[in-house]
């Protein structure tokens, strides 16, 4: 969905943080040069978005370690030059066919996190992104900021998409990505004890801030390296404009293999199934 981020809310998310203490996670980064730029990034995103950091945030690279192969950013050993393209917020009547023409057209194999209100709205489309060969993961079913609820809430959004997505894709997803990429410890170890891998990234395009397709094609390789999970969107809210996103997708592929990286899914990439176990 729509990434909400607007001077006024900024100022008045800091603010508030001045005067409370919250317990979200504030997101960071493990990617080398880049990760102090990109924790003060996050944390800027987190505020912005009504989320107080805590006098000790728990970082991205710490919950990596502390839960790992359950909380995954990069694959530590890609096996070669190897990337993951990632697409959220699908499917969208709009973006996500172009983007899924791109890809059809550059013979790439991307991995899609859905969104279950979206797929029950468009089946045809979910048919699609499985028919062509991608993977794909959960994404929550309306797109909430999972810090915020409760974990029978969480369960609920969780189980409620793998069932839509059962519906159109013959199986549920093994991969979740939350929302704004906010998790707590907690609903960490509810994801541990219920079988699923929580799938974030460690390069973001930033294409949901509506930006140009050169700036998303700079975004999208700065701080690249193997094993990189590069987060896109091929949805958007109401409104939102993720021309950048298409218009830079065919460029991005191209400059990837000419640099002798090969695109994979998530799976593939990590090493992990794709559908989840069915307990017992």
């Amino acid at each position: 969905m729509q990434h909400r981020h607007g001077w006024k809310r900024w100022l008045t998310a800091i603010a508030a943080g001045l005067m409370l203490a919250g317990t979200a996670l504030v997101p960071g980064r493990a990617d080398g040069a880049s990760a102090a730029r990109e924790q003060r990034a996050a944390m800027t995103a987190s505020a912005a978005r009504g989320h107080m950091a805590s006098a000790a945030p728990v970082s991205w690279a710490d919950l990596q370690r502390r839960y790992r192969g359950v909380f995954v950013l990069r694959a530590v050993a890609s096996g070669g030059r190897r990337v993951a393209l990632t697409f959220d917020d699908v499917p969208d009547p709009r973006y996500t066919p172009l983007v899924l023409n791109v890809l059809k057209r550059k013979r790439v194999r991307a991995t899609f996190f859905v969104v279950g209100s979206r797929a029950a709205k468009h089946p045809a489309l979910m048919r699609r992104i499985v028919s062509e060969g991608h993977a794909v993961g959960n994404h929550t079913y309306s797109h909430p900021e999972l810090p915020k609820l409760s974990l029978g809430q969480v369960e609920r959004e969780i189980e409620r998409t793998g069932e839509t997505i059962r519906a159109t894709a013959g199986f549920e997803p093994a991969m979740i990505r939350p929302p704004y990429g906010d998790i707590r410890p907690a609903q960490l170890e509810w994801a541990r004890s219920r079988g699923y891998i929580v799938v974030n990234w460690d390069v973001d395009s930033q294409d949901w801030r509506q930006i140009p397709a050169g700036v998303v094609l700079r975004n999208a390789v700065k701080g690249l390296r193997p094993g990189s999970i590069i987060l896109m969107h091929a949805g958007g809210g109401a409104g939102q404009n993720l021309y950048g996103t298409v218009n830079a997708l065919p460029r991005l592929i191209d400059q990837l293999r000419a640099k002798g990286y090969e695109l994979v899914t998530v799976p593939e990439l990590l090493h992990i199934p794709e559908r989840k176990r069915k307990p017992g």
